[in-house]
């Protein structure tokens, strides 16, 4: 099986956080700031060089202005539009 990073599903994650993350005008630097994190921390997640574990992706949800469940369903949509 091919590593997820590789995966077409975890492209289409962090092409969805970055897209909800500038559509709410927030910066890598905000929400870094607000996770306790360096800028380098959602830039490292926007480019695919950090993964996320479910409790740091429910953190950023939070940031977002999301819930995981709410995140999840708009990940879901996402895979299915071509």
């Amino acid at each position: 099986m091919t590593k997820a990073i590789y995966r077409n599903e975890h492209q289409v994650l962090i092409k969805l956080l970055k897209a909800i993350r500038s559509n709410t005008g927030l910066t890598q630097n905000d929400c870094s700031k607000a996770l306790g994190r360096p800028q380098s921390y959602i830039s490292d997640v926007e480019t695919g060089l950090r993964r996320l574990d479910l409790v740091q992706l429910r953190d950023l949800c939070a940031v977002l202005g999301y819930t995981l469940p709410q995140f999840v369903e708009e990940y879901e949509a996402a895979l299915l539009t071509p």
